[in-house]
Formats: C-alpha cells, sequence, structure tokens
C-alpha cells in the first residue's frame, strides 16, 4: 500500500473515532431500520382490520377488530415520533414522506369510494403530521445547542484542536486495535514567563499561532508519517504519530515540529523565540495499555524538562517513570498539607495489665479524591522533597489539638508520642515551632513524647544531644524508636536523655520461635532498665508473645493484640 493510502486510512480512522466521540448517544442506525420495519407492521394490520366487522378470538374471548385498529394505529404513530425524536433531520423527513404519502391513498378512500371509515386515519395522519413537526421544530434549537456541547467536549476552545478527552479515546482506539504509534507529550520551555510579562492574552495568542503551525504541518503531508495533534492542557500539547517505518523515521517527524515551533513568532509587532521539550514512547514496545503510553511520554518529557529545561527530543525509559510517580506522589503531598489530606491514626500503648498508657499518633494522607495513600509511599518523598517539616508541622498540631480536646474534658495522664525526621529536628527553628504550638494549645509538655531513632547520632552526636536536652527540658518525654536495627554503640546510647526504648516488631516476630530471639530480646529490656528507661515491645499480635514479654520483664507493649490504628473520634473514647 502506498504511503497516501496509509495516510488516507489513518486519517480515516482518527475521524471515525473524533465522529464517535462527538455522535456519542445517538441510537444506532439498525434501531432507524427497525422503526420503519415496525411502522410498516403496524399499517398494515391497520389496513387489514379498517372497516371490517368482525372478531378475533385470544384465550376465549372475542376481541373486536375495531380494537386491533386502535391499538395498531398508535404504535404506527408511535414508531413516526420515534423517528422525529431520535434521528434529527433524516428522521422528520422520513416521516414526513411516510405520512405525506398516505393522504392520496386516504382522500381516494373517503371521497371517491366514500369510505368513511378512512376519517379517523385522515385525523390520525393529520394530527401526527402537525406533533411531529412541532416536536422537530422544537427540539432543532436543543440539539444545536447539545452538538455544540459535544463539540465542545472532543475540542479544545482556544486552539480548536482536539482536546486532551479526545486524545485519550483516540490512543485507546489505536491500541484496542492493536495499531502501533508513538505518543509524543510536548510541553513548551518558560512559556509562563509570557504570560506574566505579556499577559494571557498574549499568550493565548502564541498558543493560537504554536497549534495552527502545528496543525497546517500534520494536515501537509510533508512528513513521512501520520500525525495528529492534541492540546492536552495549558501550554502542554500531545502529538500520536503513525506509519513510521523506523525509529528514525520517528525522529524525522518529531524534529520537524520542533523546527517549526523554533521558527519566530510575531504578535502585535513583538517577536518571541520559543522551545520546547518533546518526550515520546511508542506502542506496544513501551507500554501495551494506552493511558500508560501517555504517562511514560510524560515521564521522558518531565525527564528532559528537569534537565535546566533543556530544548530536545527525549525517548521514553522504564527508570523514567519513577521520577514520574515521585513528582506524583510529591503533588500529592503538597495538595494534601494545603487542603487537610494529612490526618492522624492513634495506635493505643497499654501496660502489661492492659492499662492504657497512651497513644502513638501515626501520620496518614489521602488524595484529592478521598483515596488514602500509603505512608511507605509518601513518607520517603516528603523526606526526599522536604516537605516532611511540614507534614511534621501538620501532625504535631493535630497532636496538641487532640490532647487539648481530650484533657478539657477528662482528667488522664495519657502520653501521646510522634515522630519527626532527624533532618526536622536538627534545624534551628525547630524548638521555637514545638513551643510556639504548645503554647497556642496550652498542652502540658509532659503529655507529649518525640520518637527519634539511633540515626540522629550519625552526623553530629553533640549536636544531636544539645537538641534533645532542650526539648527534654522543655518538658517532652524522648522515645528511642527501633532499637537495635540502627548504629549507636551503648556508649552514645548513655547520654542520650530518653525516657523509654523502643523494640522494634522484627525482633518480636521470632521471639517464641527461637530462643536466641528470645534472650535478645531480654537483653534489650535489662539494657533499657539498667539506664533507668521503660521498655515498649511494638508489633505484639498474639497472647504467647504477650506472656512471653511479661516473663522478661517488659512494661509496655503496642500492636494488633489489644489495639490496632484508629481515628482521633475512636481514641478519644478509649481515654
Amino acid at each position: 500500500m502506498k504511503k497516501d493510502d496509509f495516510a488516507s486510512e489513518s486519517k480515516n480512522n482518527i475521524d471515525k473515532t473524533l465522529e464517535r466521540l462527538y455522535n456519542m448517544g445517538q441510537p444506532p442506525k439498525f434501531v432507524f431500520a427497525v422503526i420503519i420495519l415496525l411502522y410498516v407492521l403496524a399499517n398494515f394490520i391497520v389496513i387489514s382490520f379498517s372497516g371490517k366487522v368482525g372478531a378475533v378470538n385470544i384465550l376465549g374471548n372475542a376481541i373486536p377488530y375495531f380494537i386491533f385498529t386502535g391499538v395498531f394505529s398508535s404504535v404506527a404513530n408511535m414508531c413516526i415520533i420515534f423517528l422525529v425524536v431520535f434521528f434529527k433531520k433524516i428522521g422528520y423527513v422520513t416521516a414526513v414522506v411516510i405520512l405525506l404519502s398516505q393522504f392520496p391513498v386516504l382522500f381516494m378512500r373517503l371521497f371517491v369510494e366514500h369510505g368513511y371509515a378512512a376519517i379517523p386515519g385522515f385525523f390520525s395522519n393529520s394530527f401526527t403530521l402537525v406533533a411531529g413537526t412541532i416536536i422537530y421544530l422544537g427540539n432543532r434549537t436543543l440539539r444545536r445547542y447539545q452538538e455544540r456541547v459535544r463539540h465542545e467536549a472532543v475540542t479544545d476552545s482556544l486552539t480548536g484542536l482536539p482536546n486532551r478527552f479526545a486524545c485519550k479515546e483516540i490512543i485507546e482506539d489505536f491500541a484496542k486495535h492493536d495499531l502501533p504509534f508513538a505518543v509524543v507529550s510536548v510541553d513548551l520551555n518558560n512559556f509562563r514567563g509570557i504570560n506574566d510579562t505579556m499577559g494571557h492574552e498574549v499568550g493565548n495568542k502564541v498558543l493560537v499561532e504554536v497549534a495552527s503551525r502545528w496543525k497546517r504541518l500534520a494536515d501537509s503531508g510533508k512528513n513521512p508519517t501520520v500525525d495528529f495533534v492534541t492540546r492536552f492542557s495549558g501550554d502542554e500539547f500531545t502529538f500520536l504519530i503513525r506509519n513510521y517505518k523506523s525509529g528514525a523515521e520517528l525522529l524525522e517527524s518529531i524534529g520537524s515540529y520542533k523546527a517549526e515551533l523554533e521558527k519566530t513568532v510575531t504578535i502585535d509587532d513583538c517577536d518571541y523565540f520559543l522551545t520546547a521539550c518533546f518526550g515520546y514512547a511508542e506502542f506496544p514496545s513501551d507500554a501495551d495499555k494506552g493511558t500508560n503510553l501517555l504517562s511514560c511520554a510524560g515521564a521522558a518529557m518531565h525527564r528532559l524538562k528537569k534537565q535546566n529545561g533543556s530544548n530536545g527530543i527525549l525517548h521514553f525509559l522504564p527508570d523514567m517513570l519513577k521520577i514520574e510517580q515521585t513528582l506524583e506522589t510529591e503533588r500529592k503531598i503538597r495538595g494534601a498539607l494545603d487542603n487537610g489530606g494529612i490526618y492522624l491514626n492513634l495506635q493505643p500503648q497499654y501496660g502489661m495489665d492492659h492499662t492504657l498508657r497512651g497513644f502513638e499518633a501515626l501520620a496518614r494522607m489521602k488524595d484529592s479524591d478521598g483515596s488514602p495513600v500509603s505512608p511507605a509511599e509518601f513518607i520517603p518523598v516528603a523526606e526526599k522533597t522536604g516537605l516532611i517539616d511540614r507534614v511534621d508541622i501538620s501532625v504535631f498540631r493535630q497532636v496538641a489539638d487532640f490532647l487539648s480536646s481530650v484533657l478539657a474534658k477528662k482528667k488522664s495522664d495519657i502520653i501521646i508520642s510522634f515522630n519527626i525526621s532527624v533532618r526536622h529536628l536538627m534545624k534551628n527553628n525547630f524548638v521555637e515551632e514545638i513551643k510556639e504550638i504548645l503554647k497556642t494549645s496550652g498542652v502540658p509538655a509532659r503529655n507529649l513524647e518525640l520518637e527519634i531513632t539511633e540515626s540522629v547520632m550519625i552526623d553530629s552526636v553533640d549536636q544531636a544531644l544539645k537538641r534533645l536536652k532542650e526539648i527534654k527540658d522543655m518538658g517532652i518525654k524522648i522515645a528511642i524508636d527501633d532499637f537495635g536495627t540502627g548504629y549507636s554503640s551503648l556508649s552514645y546510647l548513655n547520654k542520650l536523655p530518653a525516657d523509654l526504648l523502643k523494640i522494634d516488631k522484627a525482633f518480636i516476630d521470632p521471639i517464641n520461635s527461637s530462643e536466641a530471639a528470645k534472650q535478645y530480646v531480654a537483653t534489650i529490656v535489662n539494657i533499657g532498665h539498667v539506664m533507668n528507661l521503660e521498655v515498649i515491645s511494638e508489633g505484639v499480635e498474639s497472647n504467647e508473645q504477650l506472656e512471653t514479654l511479661a516473663s522478661i520483664g517488659c512494661d509496655f507493649i503496642q500492636g494488633y493484640l489489644w489495639g490496632r490504628p484508629v481515628p482521633l473520634e475512636e481514641a478519644a473514647k478509649m481515654v
């Protein structure tokens, strides 16, 4: 097949997809034929029984012929109305032709043959014709509005290009039919500067010019490929490219759009010089689903964008998705921090006699749609991006507010423990942040417990000890979390101004299956007691573990055996 034939075929595929989106909700064509056949059948029955005397026996009941005439006359009229309502102009024209074609027969029966049985049919057809015309004229305005809405649903209002929705539908259509193609994600560099300095009106004119250039190029047939241009959002565009014979030919086509963009754009006698990042991915080699292909192309574009906003073309590689996922998680964290999406669950801590000691505050996060995001996903990204400071403060404020509310209603000495990242702890303003929240909430410091890990000692022992002493002097308790999994020596541990030692779940799990594991935990408990520290074991899930921990002198437990993490409202009832 020649290239022109390929191009024609691909354009037809795209046009068919857009046509399907545009006409979404319209009945299939076969329904039109069914309605016509039903009308013919109903009309045949009406003619057959019209003017005849007699009855049809149905289940022992004699049904007069005129009953059938009335029923099927109504069915025929309903078919006419359905044609007008559901099939727009062609339905109305068909209905008018059908009705008008019957008037000569009715006139002949009525005035020539004096068959007065034709009178109901004459009036029925007349009224149906009038009713159909009224419905058609009344619906025409509504249909025009609906057509405009449908058109806008798949078209970008600024550039006239297909929009994000249409782009995704076409990608899914191509993927469903196993048509090899490439998706190119394009983001204009520094376009925000044009909007900020020259105004959005000029920015919009620039976007329209860029879109027009690219559409002309796609429609010109100059490229060796068949291309389709959409505006995804803002200054982001997406190309769909088909019928390339090699990677070099694909790059040639993408390069032609890059070159077209870099030609001077003149708006209101001002020249603008544009560049963009082009990231692309191929189906099915890079992704076997259309939605995944968009993510892959976007990941390649963002990787290029992070390289100082460099101007170029980049093919997707699998490791790029990690960066894309990190960026997406960062976006979710920022949204959660701004919109109250960071919240707490509290897991109870008990003495060995089942007396409530307090709770550990566990940070949780929900996305903008309310779906939960795993701490294992958002905590590492928050630490990597520096957002952990804001997460810490959000958690501490909620802890203080919870304690303030509970202590105002009940006399209690419960302790709420909370985690702070080492990075945040060592910041110069950390202590002042804590003091400010304590002052605002009015919560006694003695009801709070700061959890740290042994890694706090890695960078600067002296600075860490100084900071922890400041916190201790405020009256806040200090717990060493995940003891035994870190780096500190016993000499460093002895210097820490701690109150509590937390034994990690990893040591509790095998405590009844290994004597060595049991003795290891017993040693940690003894070390804690020698240093005047209380000891709590995390992850206790069975009565056997509880009995063993009690036998070796553990002071407190935390785990699913006596309590899972619960919302604040439920935790308040436990106090």
